[in-house]
């Protein structure tokens, strides 16, 4: 492989000549030694002077390490020029960025000049906030003087160590030169053999290829010999095979007539046979009718007045029995015989009882199928499509028992396909009731039927009447019901002919032709059939004129019955008789009709016993025609009198089993049984040899200005020739002409005439009545005048009038018609005359005719059309478009013509295109194309051009163009960004430059050569997005520098539409309200109650749903970005171009946007679906923790699935680490369509609305997941008004319940618990201490007081555990149960919420009686704390007597004021009460009463009431006031006291104390 890389041309020698040698193989022995030469000594100069001699001396091991050695060489002078090729272009490319360099450098230092000079500036006028600012654009010039000043070192020693490298290559390239000179000249010397070789090699070619010639003629001799001897012998075969042929078809038409001669026989005794039997049914029935009518007169008529309705059908049965004693003994055994009898149902059809009769049935069946149909029948959606239709389709669409006998059984299967969108079922529901005696259905419901999946049904069928049926068959899907409709029909007959009209054409006179006419029976039933001519009317038999009509019919009936059966047959004819072609027909005759009193002349048409005389039917005109079968009847034509002959036939056929009516004799019922069906036959007689095969001539559609040619064939059946004359139109001489105009004809021949059709634009004009200017259609009447034809009258004096044209002529429409001298045209009328048919004309006299001329006419059509083509618009003008973009302007161009026309836009400018098919194709007829101009402009400059658009036929059609390029002041680094592939929900970002070429910053402008203006010094851009696009572009206001660029940043997110993510969530809504059925209890009492509370709960559903809409949003949203097939956008984003820098505009002064420099950025968006979904909460990628109370946490976990079929590294974006939110576990990689669980924690540490958003990145994009949480506070409020709880009084070893509420005020619901004081294990240190009327404190501290001495607790409340639900109230009950006497009962409760947070604390208290009254309000004399000391129980009346009196102490400060108006005085209430017992006792009331009221009251004390009563459960109040009296001394207190007595169940008595006080007022 190295030798042949190193000797390239040798290697191309060596390849021709093997190919030489594998096609010749003489030459395979002359070049071998020097193909061997070359191979061995490729450095000689002649290989074949000296080539032999060396290669047998030469060893081949140093031949091989010189090929080796020459091929190395070569290829490291090839690496060298190589190396030296990419050095010196290295070396260049780094002098140029060296440039750059340095001239950036300068740029730089200019730009810190100018900076330095502005902070100057800005320092001197104190504005200290453009001082920062060019500050800080010093210190970024600084550091890219430095950047700059780095990079340029590092150039320069890179271009050092290359320059290096390139004199050191130049060095080596010196010292090969001569080893390079001497491999050229050996390569020279190689070259020069091988053009020798090649041209020793063209001449054994030449003489191998002289050889292949002389070869190839020997053959081509050889097989013409050949071919001549094998044609011989061919015909030598083909003319034995026509002599046996004619012998096989002598024989066989001698076989045909014998076996013809026998089939007439045959025929002939038939109907002899037919005949004898219709005769004998005849008599029957003749014999039949006269019997009835001998009856009936022997009847009294009295009998007949009598009879009533009812009778009259009661003596029908006897009527028949009569007529079978008459009939002893049919004559015709037949219907009548025994052996005929009638069908009987079997037995096991007669025992089966048929389903579903009774009423009950039916309602229980029609009950059953409404609830299955209401809970099976459901709609079906997929793919966000509903179907609607018939769900399975039936092949066969109908079934159809046809031609059916009674009592054969017949089956039919047929196949049902699901055609809905998924899996379906299909169950059978039945047939209908009148076809479930006759049908049966045999069906296996198949189960689940998947999408265009099928299924079999066997239907039989057992007919018992003789009677045709029609119904469905009725099934059941899952998405509706369904039938196949299902007929039975009975055996009947069908007639029918092949066609309506026999048009025989146009014939000489006295010669014979025929046409045959089919008529088939369709049906499974035979009849008899009859041609015949529609003139004959139904002839009644001899024998049929002789019956009577019957009794049951009076004279008057008959006469009615018959007539109105006669008015039906003529209907009937003449309805068949008016065929569409005798309506056209007539339509024609009366368009030609001349006025009144003129009668038609020219055509002679023949009466109707004529036309019946010419044609006639051949042999078989009648017989039977059996079931599915046809017979062909001929139609004879032989013209006698030139003219057009008309006949018309009918069929009549009649059906041997249609019953005939009562009372009417045979050939009556005949007439309204048979079935009738017409033709007709046309004929054309004429007696003129001269004919055209062609009369119309179509030349189909033609353009204007164009040649169009045809030939027109003449024909002659005369014997002699004939000179004829060619004209053409007056209207149309100038378009059309006939070539030539004169001419012979020879006899018995024919003749071609030359038409030439050159349509002019004055054609419509011109043609006058021939042209069309609608339909643009041309019929041009051409004549053919034959000078030598001559009409001569015979010796009687009748002359023979032949037709002038065909039935579709041009020369009067039915009139013969000839030109006098002066070429006007006169007509020719008949008249019938005694001696025959004669012609009456302005130029005949006497009826005797003179010679005239017949001409021939032809007719030529041609639809002429236009061939424009019309562009528009006329002119287009593109505006201005800047030499960055292209502007596309659309124009139609519209075919005016009726044919298609190949079109190209030809001579385009550099800078236009045109598109589709770069501006060539094919226009159809009447067709208009869209087509689009691209301009381009190349330079700012004005452009005015034109397009060409040239047609086929060499017509041109010009669009002037006016546009004008302009160069703006900015440029876009990139006019198009593709983005990559982007899935669903994820931001792909490009980058761009917006550029300011200009490096001057004077904002004057200065002149463009497009001729306009151009802004210098800063430009501003502002880019206009289009609305409600993926895409977002910052900054979107910009102003860029002369010489400077701005970075613009791309981003497209691609999104699902709203429309369709809104759709989709509202019909999941519709699907789950529909498939939650209605709950119903069984129980009928029930049933109401639960349909009123359905109906509560509907709007409070109707709330769930409305609320709950958004995440069905986001279901829906993640179920289409599953199902998302991919999308593809283009937007066009236009960037506005405007002088000057907005920072220096007002907010009132818009800058100036010229539209002109408008730039515009084609974005190409690709939408993917998303590699990594979420399968977890119905896809949703928004996990809502919702509502969490401050100090907890909750945990979430997110499926993650890999959809694609590749595996997948895994990353996490990071979340903020002094966030409530927190990544439990990171999964590293996702293999394809695994699926892993992301866990996901949420801990508020204060009341706030969290949201972050957390991206699972991988290389195929990012899904965003966005995490919400609301940390809320527990806010819980109670329904007492302060923090106390007061039981009041009870007795003791009795109980009292109070309750409160507590009521949640937060969004979540709260976990709570209820904590005692005294039943807390904190409160044990607290016991030991001292007691407290032992400490020093000032007021009560202890809050757990007097507890039961039974270990009990005093107080207890339930619940003690619950949950709170949002918005909710709570009810708590306290029951206090003390078991001794005391008035120190007292504890604490506390509201624990979560088991960590105190909520409320409620001090609890209360006291207990061992009596049922108490007296309160006074001030405390005790200490609240009790003895532990048990104080014995003792008798009560000793009690009694040791019971001291309790003291009250009420303490009352007057407050004495400094003014003189007198003080208020100073007030104390006692409160008696009535404890409310459950025990039984003998007082319902607690009486008191106070002594010494008197005194009390000199002392200034006023009391109120004194005495009273109290009841059970009821408190009174004694109001005390004092004021000082005048001898009271307020230096010394007042002390006075008296006796309080109560009376219950016990008597008590209270010594109240009253101390009196003076205070002044501060």
């Amino acid at each position: 492989m190295e030798e042949d890389a190193g000797l390239v041309p040798y290697k191309d020698g060596m390849v021709e000549d093997e190919t030489d040698k594998l096609e010749d193989p003489e030459f395979e022995m002359n070049c071998g030694p020097l193909v061997t030469e070359n191979a061995i000594a490729p450095e000689q100069p002649c290989p074949r002077k000296e080539g032999g001699t060396d290669a047998k001396k030469m060893k081949p091991e140093t031949l091989a390490t010189d090929r080796l050695q020459a091929s190395q060489l070569h290829r490291s002078l090839e690496l060298l020029d190589q190396a030296f090729e990419e050095k010196e272009l290295f070396l260049q490319k780094t002098r140029e960025e060296l440039c750059a360099c340095r001239q950036r450098m300068d740029l730089l230092s200019k730009q810190q000049a100018t900076v330095a000079e502005e902070v100057t500036r800005e320092r001197t006028t104190s504005n200290m906030a453009a001082v920062g600012r060019l500050q800080a654009t010093s210190r970024r010039l600084c550091l890219e003087l430095e950047d700059e000043r780095d990079l340029q070192a590092r150039i320069m020693a890179v271009l050092q160590e290359n320059e290096s490298a390139m004199w050191h290559l130049e060095i080596k390239k010196g010292q090969l030169e001569d080893i390079r000179k001497s491999s050229c000249q050996r390569t020279e010397a190689r070259d020069l053999c091988l053009r020798a070789h090649v041209a020793q090699q063209l001449c054994r070619e030449e003489e191998a290829s002289g050889r292949a010639e002389r070869n190839r003629r020997l053959q081509i001799r050889k097989s013409l010999h050949m071919q001549r001897e094998l044609g011989l012998k061919h015909q030598k075969l083909v003319e034995d095979a026509q002599k046996n042929h004619w012998v096989a078809v002598k024989f066989l038409k001698a076989s045909l007539g014998r076996v013809r001669e026998r089939e007439r026989k045959q025929e002939l005794e038939s109907r002899e046979h037919l005949q004898r039997r219709m005769e004998a049914v005849l008599a029957l029935k003749n014999s039949i009718t006269a019997n009835r009518a001998s009856e009936a007169a022997v009847q009294p008529m009295s009998l007949l007045m009598l009879t009533t309705s009812s009778e009259s059908m009661q003596n029908v049965p006897r009527l028949a029995s009569l007529e079978e004693e008459t009939l002893a003994e049919p004559e015709i055994l037949g219907l009548w015989s025994e052996e005929h009898r009638q069908y009987q149902v079997p037995k096991e059809d007669v025992d089966r009882k048929p389903v579903g009769e009774t009423k009950m049935d039916k309602d229980i069946l029609a009950r059953m199928l409404a609830r299955l149909r209401s809970g099976v029948v459901h709609k079906q959606v997929a793919s966000g499509r509903e179907f609607k239709g018939r769900p399975f389709n039936s092949k066969p669409e109908r079934i159809h028992f046809k031609d059916f006998d009674v009592g054969k059984v017949y089956k039919k299967k047929i196949t049902l396909i699901n055609a809905t969108y998924t899996i379906n079922y299909c169950k059978l529901v039945g047939v209908e009731q009148h076809l479930r005696d006759f049908i049966r259905v045999d069906f296996d419901p198949p189960g689940p039927l998947s999408a265009g999946m099928s299924c079999e049904v066997l239907v039989t069928f057992k007919p018992m009447i003789n009677q045709d049926l029609e119904g469905s068959i009725s099934f059941l899907a899952q998405t509706g019901g369904f039938s196949v409709p299902l007929k039975c029909s009975t055996k009947k007959c069908s007639l029918s002919l092949d066609k309506e009209l026999i048009s025989f054409g146009s014939y000489m006179v006295g010669k014979t032709t025929s046409r045959t006419i089919t008529l088939t029976n369709a049906g499974g039933l035979g009849t008899r059939f009859r041609f015949l001519p529609a003139s004959k009317a139904c002839k009644l038999d001899e024998s049929q004129s002789a019956l009577k009509p019957s009794s049951l019919y009076t004279y008057e009936d008959r006469s009615l019955y018959e007539g109105a059966v006669y008015d039906v047959s003529e209907t009937l004819l003449e309805a068949s008789t008016s065929s569409p072609l005798d309506t056209q027909s007539q339509k024609e005759s009366e368009k030609s009709k001349e006025p009144e009193g003129v009668p038609a002349a020219g055509v002679m048409v023949t009466s109707p016993s004529e036309a019946q005389a010419q044609i006639t039917l051949g042999e078989v005109t009648e017989g039977e025609i059996g079931p599915f079968s046809s017979i062909r009847v001929p139609v004879v034509f032989t013209p006698a009198v030139p003219g057009e002959v008309h006949a018309q036939f009918q069929v009549e056929s009649k059906n041997p089993q249609c019953p005939t009516p009562v009372g009417l004799p045979v050939s009556c019922a005949e007439l309204i049984c048979p079935h009738q069906l017409y033709f007709r036959a046309t004929g054309v007689a004429v007696d003129v040899p001269l004919w055209v095969p062609k009369p119309i001539v179509d030349l189909k559609i033609c353009m204007y200005d164009r040649l169009y040619q045809d030939s027109v064939l003449v024909h002659t059946r005369s014997k002699v020739a004939l000179r004829l004359r060619f004209e053409v139109c007056k209207e149309l001489r100038g378009h059309l002409e006939l070539l030539p105009e004169t001419g012979y004809i020879q006899a018995l021949a024919s003749c071609s005439v030359q038409l030439k059709f050159l349509p002019r634009q004055s054609l419509p004009e011109d043609a006058g009545e021939y042209f069309d200017k609608d339909t643009r259609v041309l019929e041009a009447p051409m004549t053919i005048w034959v000078a030598d034809q001559v009409s001569v009258a015979s010796s009687q004096g009748i002359g023979l009038l032949h037709k002038a044209q065909s039935a579709q002529g041009w020369m009067g429409g039915g009139r013969l018609s000839r030109c006098s001298p002066e070429g006007r045209s006169k007509a020719l009328e008949p008249h019938r005359s005694s001696g025959g048919l004669c012609l009456r004309g302005q130029d005949w006299e006497c009826g005797l005719p003179h010679a005239q001329t017949k001409p021939v006419g032809f007719t030529v059509h041609a639809i002429v059309t236009t061939s424009d083509l019309e562009l528009c618009p006329s002119a287009l003008d593109f505006g201005y478009c800047t030499i960055y973009e292209a502007i596309r302007a659309s124009i139609s161009l519209c075919n005016h013509s009726l044919l298609p026309q190949e079109f190209g836009f030809v001579g385009l400018p550099k800078f236009v295109d045109i598109q589709p098919n770069d501006g060539f194709g094919t226009i159809l007829p009447l067709e208009t194309l869209q087509l689009q101009v691209l301009f381009q402009p190349t330079k700012a400059r004005e452009y005015s051009f034109e397009l060409v658009c040239k047609s086929k036929i060499n017509r041109c059609f010009k669009l002037s163009c006016h546009a004008v390029g302009v160069h703006p002041p900015l440029e876009l680094s990139h006019y198009q960004i593709k983005f990559a592939a982007t899935a669903l929900y994820d931001t792909s970002v490009a980058l761009l430059y917006v550029t300011n070429s200009h490096l001057t910053m004077s904002p004057l402008p200065r002149v463009v050569p497009s001729g306009g203006p151009c802004p210098g010094g800063p430009t501003s851009f502002e880019f206009l997005p289009p609305k409600d696009a993926p895409i977002t572009i910052s900054p979107l206001v910009g102003t860029v520098l002369p010489g400077k660029r701005c970075l613009v940043r791309v981003a497209f997110q691609p999104t699902l539409p709203h429309k369709l993510v809104s759709q989709e969530a509202l019909q999941t809504l519709s699907k789950e309200s529909e498939a939650k059925p209605l709950q119903k209890d069984v129980a009928t009492q029930r049933k109401d109650v639960r349909v009123q509370d359905q109906l509560g709960q509907a709007p409070t559903l109707q709330k769930q749903e409305l609320e709950a809409r958004a995440d069905e949003y986001q279901a829906a949203q993640a179920t289409l970005a599953r199902t998302f097939q991919g999308r593809f956008d283009k937007f066009m984003v236009p960037c506005a171009v405007a002088s000057g820098d907005v920072k220096d505009k007002r907010e009132l002064e818009p800058l100036s946007f010229s539209p002109h420099n408008m730039l515009y950025l084609e974005l190409w968006c690709p939408a993917v679906a998303p590699a990594v979904v979420v399968t977890s909460d119905r896809g949703k990628t928004v996990i809502d923790f919702g509502h969490i109370a401050v100090g907890h946490h909750s945990i979430k976990k997110v499926s993650l699935q890999n959809i694609c079929l590749e595996d997948l590294a895994v990353d996490f974006s990071v979340l903020n680490p002094q966030g409530p939110f927190f990544l439990v576990n990171t999964p590293s990689r996702l293999r394809a369509g695994e699926t892993r669980v992301l866990a996901l924690s949420f801990s508020p540490h204060e009341s706030v609305l969290a949201q972050e958003r957390l991206e699972v990145v991988t290389k195929r994009g990012a899904l965003p997941l966005t995490l919400l949480g609301t940390g809320v506070a527990s806010l819980i409020t109670c329904s007492l008004d302060g923090d106390v709880l007061d039981m009041g009084y009870v007795l003791a070893r009795e109980s009292i319940s109070m309750g409160f509420k507590l009521q949640n005020d937060s969004l979540l619901p709260i976990k709570f618990s209820v904590q005692l004081d005294s039943l807390s294990g904190s409160r044990a240190p607290t016991q030991k201490e001292l007691p407290q009327f032992l400490t020093t404190q000032p007021q009560r501290t202890d809050i757990v007081g007097t507890q039961n001495h039974s270990g009990q607790s005093v107080f207890s409340v339930t619940p003690v555990t619950g949950i709170m639900d949002p918005g909710r109230a709570q009810d708590f009950t306290v029951t206090f149960s003390p078991d001794h006497e005391s008035l120190y009962f007292s504890d604490r409760l506390q509201v624990v919420l979560f088991e960590k947070k105190v909520s409320h604390q409620i001090q609890l208290k209360g006291a207990a009686r061992e009596h049922m009254m108490f007296v309160e309000g006074g001030d405390p004399l005790d200490v609240p704390v009790e003895s532990l000391t048990m104080i014995p129980a003792s008798d009560t009346e000793h009690r009694e007597e040791a019971e001291e009196l309790k003291p009250v102490l009420l303490t009352l400060n007057y407050i004495q004021l400094n003014t003189d108006q007198p003080a208020p005085p100073a007030a104390r209430e006692l409160r008696v009460g009535c404890i409310r017992t459950t025990q039984p006792s003998l007082k319902k009331t607690v009486e008191f009463g106070l002594d010494g009221i008197a005194w009390l009251q000199h002392k200034g004390f006023s009391i109120e009431p004194s005495r009273g009563s109290v009841d059970r459960g009821q408190t009174k109040t004694i109001s005390v006031s004092w004021a000082p009296p005048a001898d009271f001394d307020p230096d010394q207190p007042l002390m006075v006291s008296t006796l309080l007595q109560l009376r219950g169940d016990v008597k008590e008595s209270y010594k109240v104390i009253f101390v009196a006080h003076v205070v002044t007022a501060l």
